[in-house]
């Protein structure tokens, strides 16, 4: 149990994004004192789909549109500004077959009076038969993290899928890319209107309508697509060859609900099927929220509501069964959450030989030189939604580490040349040097102990020299 928390919760929230920081939201308001588990590698990041993309131009309130991850970070910000406790991890695993219900994540067992199941979707995969071995090397499944690393400037990149998402990818990547190629199985776009319209007027986009992907080819990089015609039987067909440097999937999602899977009724998709219209689910006392139980809408703002009335039918259930133990906020009204504080570009003033965590090519180039300790140096693009997530996260390890290491952050877009240098191909890549040695990379999220006990395992044989 952490510290300072009840024995049972009154309420347990399992995912962020729009749906769970809302729920996080009006629960804390409620003097529910919630705890959420953010989720952090399985089935996404914390934050959900919109750590993913760039500019949300439908979420209301943003009459000129706000980042995906700058609009969680707010939602996530105001959770906590009212009480949320987070816990930064997966979820691995739930028991719902006797109350208290029982979540296990990092490595506890809380238990809780009700619960709200907002673990969102994870992008689809089209498992080609060489997928795998250009995952990473020229595919990705999203555009928004890796669209900007060297490898993909100035080339012919292809986007698949006919939807908001894939149009929207195919918009960014123009910014990166020669020419962007959208793969489109029909005849139509299912996106809306305006999205539609901003990829037919692109003269940077080349639409190919009733086009199959299967398979894609390269030596250490991928180097082109096969397609064939999808109007016809599948065997059939002449394949086309595109040569293209980079692929990005954008073909749907499915809904995360391995944790529930035979306590709770799900459909014939795998959605947890909720009352018409409601959050309730086949269990009383638990509650869905979000793309985890929405096969139709999928939306932020839908999402973002569908949280609300979890925790308000989540409160008037606890009030019913008189199991709410409400806190009071000391004082009434918290204080301002503020505006998150963005790292200084480091130089030859402002640089500190012991800071734990510098940005910019000056910093990099004096600890890798000079400092006599381990050095995470993590690869980032502005609109990464990742990196927004793994940099508090790897801040936290040095904190932890007391000064025997440091960080560095570069950003992609400010310096290219040295991501090509250090062979990043999408963000966040994070490098372990030490000594002036490459010790280890690591691409993506991973879990916080990973990183440390790298770090820690480096300090340690160098201890015993």
């Amino acid at each position: 149990m952490s510290a300072g928390r009840p024995a049972v919760e009154n309420l347990v929230i399992v995912g962020s994004g729009p749906a769970g920081y809302t729920a996080a939201i009006y629960a804390a308001r409620a003097n529910l004192n919630p705890l959420l588990i953010t989720g952090f590698q399985d089935g996404g990041i914390p934050g959900g789909q919109l750590m993913t993309t760039t500019d949300v131009e439908n979420f209301p309130g943003f009459p000129d549109g706000v980042l995906g991850p700058v609009l969680m970070d707010k939602m996530k910000a105001q959770a906590v500004r009212w009480g949320t406790h987070l816990v930064e991890a997966d979820a691995d695993g739930i028991d719902l077959s006797a109350r208290p219900f029982r979540i296990q994540a990092d490595g506890e067992t809380f238990h809780a009076q009700a619960l709200i199941i907002a673990t969102g979707a994870s992008a689809n995969r089209l498992n080609l038969p060489s997928e795998q071995r250009f995952w990473s090397r020229g595919i990705s499944a999203c555009a928004i993290c890796d669209g900007a690393t060297p490898q993909f400037r100035g080339e012919e990149l292809a986007v698949v899928g006919g939807g908001d998402s894939a149009c929207e990818e195919a918009v960014y990547l123009t910014k990166y890319g020669s020419r962007v190629h959208l793969i489109v199985r029909g005849s139509r776009l299912r996106a809306s209107g305006a999205m539609a319209d901003r990829v037919l007027a692109n003269p940077n986009i080349t639409v190919h309508w009733n086009r199959q992907l299967v398979d894609v080819s390269g030596d250490d990089w991928l180097g082109s697509l096969s397609l064939r015609d999808a109007t016809g039987p599948e065997a059939a067909g002449a394949i086309e060859t595109l040569s293209v440097r980079g692929l990005f999937y954008a073909i749907g999602h499915t809904p995360n609900t391995h944790l529930v899977q035979g306590q709770l009724a799900l459909d014939s998709h795998g959605y947890v099927m909720t009352k018409p219209g409601r959050p309730e689910t086949s269990q009383e006392g638990v509650y869905a929220a979000g793309d985890v139980a929405d096969a139709e809408w999928r939306q932020g703002v839908t999402a973002a509501g569908s949280g609300c009335q979890a925790a308000l039918a989540a409160e008037r259930w606890l009030s019913h069964h008189d199991l709410a133990v409400t806190v009071s906020h000391n004082p009434v009204d918290p204080k301002p959450s503020g505006e998150p504080v963005a790292t200084a570009e480091s130089d030859a003033e402002n640089f500190e030989a012991n800071g734990l965590w510098q940005k910019g090519s000056y910093a990099l180039r004096k600890l890798y030189h000079d400092s006599p300790r381990p050095v995470l140096v993590v690869y980032t693009s502005p609109s990464c939604g990742p990196c927004h997530v793994l940099k508090p996260q790897l801040k936290r390890i040095l904190d932890e580490l007391g000064g025997a290491a440091q960080g560095v952050e570069i950003n992609i877009e400010a310096d290219p040349e040295i991501a090509q240098q250090a062979g990043v191909t999408g963000t966040p890549t994070v490098q372990l040097f030490f000594q002036k040695e490459l010790k280890q990379t690591f691409r993506g999220v991973k879990q916080r102990s990973e990183f440390k006990a790298a770090i820690e395992e480096l300090l340690n044989a160098s201890s015993q020299d």
